[in-house]
Parts: C-alpha cells; structure tokens; sequence
C-alpha cells in the first residue's frame, strides 16, 4: 500500500499576519512617560552672602499637607483656583518695584491688579514660596508647579501682545531661531524682566 504524502501547510500567508498584528500594537500601544516640571535650579550662595530684607506681602505661601490639600496663605484652595490666584498676587502692583544702587525702579506701569497695599508691591519682588510634606504624592506637586507656571505664562503672553502685538511663545521661538537678532532678544528680556519667575521651594516638612 502506497504512502500518503502529508501536504505543506503554506506559512507565508502567517507571516504576514503576524507582521500586520506586529505593526498594529505598535501603532495603537501607549507608553508611560514620564512627567516633570522644567526648573532652572538656583546656584549655592557664598559663604558671604547677606539675604535681603523680604516684606511678608511679598511673599505667596503655598503649602501642600500629606493628604495632597492645597493651602494657600493659610486657606484651602482647589487646585484649579491656584492660577487666578497667583496672578492677582503678582500683577498687584501695589508699591515700588526692585531697588537697584539705592533707587527704587518705581510703581508697576504694565501690572493690572487692585494695588493692594496689603499684596506685592511688584512682580519683581513678588516671591512663591511653595513647601510641600515628604508624604505629598508627586503627581499633585507637579499639578501645583504646572498651575504657578500657567500664571506665569499668562502674564507674560498677555504683556507680549499689548507691546509687540505677538504672543510670547512666538517671540521665544523666533529668538531661538535667529540667536543673532539683537531686537528679538531684547523683547524677550524685556518680557522676562517684567515678570520674573521667582519660585523658592521650601525644606519638606515631615
């Protein structure tokens, strides 16, 4: 009796497939990335250095407890208040700004707050002060950060359009591209100048 041959199972038609399925996930699948919060770090003092006299006005407290409750000058606040908040603290305007060779460099002329005496005299002297608790979670920490950062970003784009009618985001982008660009460079300056981002983070607490 003769030997049945068994048939080859043709496998190029599962090689596709596979290929396809391949592609597919990696199309479709996302990937944990993770999150962080762009800050230039201050340098060390020297061993010399005299801190200044800061107003308490000048300083906005923001303090994050163990159980992620935000407090902001010693009142709960949800986190999505904390950009208003921040921006009327630093556009207050309410007296003169940074004193530089003994001469004050005046009243904020750009700041569109009530000019509360008993708020920050001027962005310039306008300090946050965040301080968080070893047992914060990060994520809401980095929440906080983003929210300070908005404001920020806010008060520069807005004074951006008022004096050079471009959005500030625009302004730095052109000035990266053309380094050289002494007009650009001092618009973006002038920008940063005006509100300088000054966030202290303060020891945990435990």
């Amino acid at each position: 009796m003769a030997r049945r041959e068994t048939p080859e199972i043709n496998a190029g038609s599962m090689a596709d497939i596979a290929f396809l399925l391949l592609i597919f996930f990696l199309v479709t699948t996302t990937m944990n990335v993770d999150s962080g919060v762009s800050k230039k770090l201050s340098e060390k003092p020297p061993a010399d250095y005299v801190p200044p006299i800061i107003k308490e006005k000048n300083i906005f407290e923001v303090n994050i407890n163990r159980n992620n409750e935000l407090l902001v000058e010693g009142e709960r606040m949800d986190i999505k208040d904390l950009q208003e908040a921040t921006i009327t603290f630093i556009d207050n305007g309410g007296g003169e700004g940074k004193v530089e060779e003994g001469v004050a460099t005046g009243p904020c002329t750009y700041c569109k707050g009530e000019r509360s005496e008993k708020s920050s005299d001027h962005p310039n002297k306008a300090i946050i002060s965040v301080q968080s608790d070893r047992l914060t979670e990060y994520g809401t920490y980095l929440a906080v950060q983003d929210q300070l950062l908005k404001a920020y970003r806010e008060l520069r784009n807005r004074l951006s359009m008022e004096k050079y009618k471009t959005p500030f985001p625009e302004l730095e982008e052109a000035y990266k591209k053309d380094k050289q660009n002494e007009s650009l460079k001092k618009k973006v300056e002038d920008i940063k100048t005006s509100y300088p981002q000054i966030i202290s983070d303060a020891e945990p607490t435990n």
